[in-house]
């Protein structure tokens, strides 16, 4: 029988470690469970990520392909290479930016870097990003402006000590069962209690002690009604504000009053009084997509962070935490320059581009000026600038907003898919290289509170499958001969990248694969094989590192060395409901279901979540069957076909869809926050119309 092998989920960003064991013959996994040596999860692992490594559902991909007359057909892997090679190779004649490369959250930080170092380096392109833009862009964007520096300052070592666990626009009971369960615990202490704002009441909200549902689209206006009460109430940290922060007069003086906004809401003063209390005790608040994935996504998450700035809750025990939803979205933004440097590197220094010139062998004038217009101007740049494109395990075929706006695009290209997985966007290309995926991958990844630690395989893979760093190595030795080494091993592609991270904000240069080996895991900044990160930018007078302070004191790479408040106050919805479209469509995670689905696909209409009065005031639109109900949902962009679900925890006037079914994105708006790029999924107009007599399930496989 083989042996267990210790690894990483990746299914989502807390880390968890599990290990895994091998089949006795043949190709595939056994059996996996948690790891209790791993120290961020000791031992927990929830069925999901257990499910999803073990036993995923989807078709793999076990030959490449290259379409021939219109048909995608098998070939040989050398072939693939070539024909891909060709396709990318021609269209980089017009010049850099004629080649797009699309990234993901679910590769090892080492196939980031390279795809990172290709892209940049290689092609010279800025048409480069990643799928985590999608989901984290809002955030990064808020933190830079805060800190400096991007990533949460807290811990999984602050949960425990967090008297208020304030969960805004997140549902981590179904996207980080793990780690829910520590903020349960925490929560249940005598003196603790978890406060949830979302506008449906979730499985996290079910559990809270308090719930707030403002208005889809208003999380911003909400958390400046918050803020507002807490200057009327006098309940603002001013020692703190004065001493570590700068901004917060001008700030102070742009707030609207706190009723005012908490109409504009749809909250009560109660509400409100309920939260600016809540910053009394010492508090963490966490959120996730359902503030990111806005247009007011960048100054929602900086209003959250102004909440902790101004009531002093920072420092251990308390925060801004926000929760990331793919394995390695963290290592994706600080190894694969999409939009910094390797180590969080500024992008427009002179002297960090010199530096990661120098270390990839290529010129500075190679580098791209900008880092681009991110994912959803990228495919929509294939209609004026870019010939070719190159996505590696990402799905923007469905994953992109106004998915089939984007599909025409994508079609319309030389189209390079590299995948485990058959996927929407397989289907549309002129090539498919296969790729290793759970268990079959060596290398390393990060979690969400900056803590590395290996992935490794289990398993061997067929002929022809190779790993996402080997297959970016074979396309880059085709296309830019000399950027990397014959084949790219994981261990010395980690070596370079860590040696690039050194004296930057996020130094890994103390972290190492023989570290790794010895303590399983080590969170960043890490600058020497001894140091370990803790709680960012609080530097504690006891700490070895820093022997000649006194005191504790706070250190913020800014210019002034202070925490900066944000400016937005307010903003509006991009397309509010109207008589047309008198409903607003929201899109969230299911606790069974992965990402786009490739994992978890099945050939049913999406689910659609309505409450009872919305409901009744559609019933002529509602198409009853012998299965179930049935309405199309319809926005300025497409139609969808739904089975409807009557359910009090969604708010009247919303219908709610999950991100994961393949058609619900034909239904978004491309609308995206003008600084992070990241798109406004979680709110547009539609309306419910009857789908009459048409062929469910016709309808349903053509959807899918």
């Amino acid at each position: 029988m083989s042996e267990f092998v210790p690894t990483t989920c990746m299914r989502c960003a807390v880390g968890c470690g599990h290990v895994q064991r091998a089949v006795d013959s043949g190709y595939g996994l056994d059996l996996v469970r948690g790891n209790p040596e791993h120290p961020v999860n000791q031992g927990l692992a929830c069925q999901r990520g257990v499910r999803e490594t073990a036993e995923p559902d989807g078709e793999w991909l076990t030959r490449p392909l290259v379409r021939r007359d219109g048909e995608l057909v098998p070939t040989t892997l050398e072939n693939a290479l070539d024909a891909a090679a060709a396709g990318l190779s021609s269209a980089l004649e017009s010049g850099p930016d004629s080649v797009a490369v699309l990234g993901s959250g679910q590769q090892t930080n080492e196939a980031a870097y390279a795809l990172g170092k290709l892209a940049r380096g290689g092609f010279g392109t800025r048409y480069y990003d990643a799928n985590t833009t999608l989901c984290m862009a809002s955030a990064v964007t808020a933190y830079y402006d805060a800190f400096g520096s991007d990533a949460p300052p807290p811990t999984y070592d602050d949960i425990p000590d967090a008297q208020t666990h304030l969960v805004w626009g997140a549902n981590p009971s179904a996207a980080h069962p793990v780690m829910f369960r520590w903020i349960r615990q925490s929560a249940a202490e005598d003196d603790s209690e978890l406060i949830v704002v979302d506008p449906v009441h979730s499985e996290t909200a079910e559990v809270a002690d308090y719930h707030v549902a403002p208005d889809p689209g208003t999380d911003l206006t909400l958390a400046r009604a918050v803020l507002a009460r807490l200057l009327e109430t006098n309940s603002i940290d001013e020692e703190f504000v004065d001493a570590e922060t700068e901004g917060f007069d001008a700030l102070r003086e742009s707030l609207p009053g706190a009723a005012t906004a908490a109409a504009t809401a749809g909250v009560s003063m109660a509400d409100v009084d309920r939260l600016a209390d809540a910053f009394d005790l010492q508090t963490l608040v966490y959120w996730g997509m359902g503030v990111n994935q806005s247009a007011n996504g960048t100054d929602t998450a900086g209003a959250l962070i102004d909440l902790c700035l101004a009531t002093g809750n920072l420092g251990p025990g308390s925060g801004p935490f926000s929760l990331t939803g793919q394995a390695n979205s963290m290592g994706t933004r600080v190894c694969s320059s999409k939009g910094s440097w390797p180590g969080h590197r500024p992008f427009d220094d002179p002297l960090h581009r010199d530096a990661v010139a120098e270390t990839w062998g290529v010129s500075p004038s190679r580098l791209p000026d900008d880092a681009g217009p991110g994912p959803v101007g990228i495919v929509e740049a294939i209609d004026t600038e870019i010939d070719a494109v190159y996505a590696v395990a990402t799905n923007p075929a469905v994953g992109l907003p106004d998915a089939s706006a984007a599909r025409a695009r994508l079609k319309d290209t030389f189209l390079v898919v590299q995948d485990a997985f058959h996927s929407e966007t397989v289907e549309l290309a002129d090539v498919v290289l296969p790729a290793a995926t759970w268990g079959e991958s060596e290398g390393t990844v990060m979690n969400m509170e900056r803590t590395v630690s290996r992935v490794r395989a289990a398993t061997e893979t067929p002929s022809d499958i190779e790993t996402d760093l080997s297959l970016i190595g074979e396309i880059g030795n085709r296309v830019v001969p000399g950027l990397f080494e014959e084949r790219p091993e994981p261990k010395p592609v980690f070596e370079e990248f860590v040696e690039l991270t050194e004296g930057t904000p996020a130094d890994c240069s103390g972290i190492g694969y023989e570290r790794l080996e010895a303590e399983v895991a080590v969170r960043w900044p890490a600058p020497s094989p001894t140091d370990e990160g803790g709680y960012r930018y609080y530097v504690d007078s006891e700490s070895e590192s820093e022997p000649e302070e006194a005191d504790d004191h706070w250190q913020f790479p800014t210019p002034s060395g202070r925490a900066r408040f944000s400016e937005g106050v307010s903003g509006k919805v991009p397309e509010p409901p109207s008589e047309s479209y008198p409903l607003t469509l929201t899109t969230a995670r299911r606790s069974d279901a992965y990402n786009t689905g490739v994992r978890t696909r099945d050939d049913e209409p999406p689910t659609a979540r309505v409450s009872p009065a919305t409901a009744a005031s559609l019933a002529p639109e509602i198409d009853d069957r012998e299965d179930g109900k049935y309405a199309t949902v319809t926005s300025r962009r497409a139609s969808v076909l739904a089975s409807l679900e009557i359910d009090e925890a969604i708010p009247d006037g919303v219908v709610w869809l999950p991100i994961h079914h393949p058609a619900v994105n034909d239904l978004t708006l491309p609308e995206v926050d003008p600084r992070s790029k990241e798109p406004n999924f979680k709110q547009c107009a539609v309306r419910l119309e009857s789908p009459h007599d048409r062929d469910v399930k016709a309808i349903a496989e053509a959807s899918a």
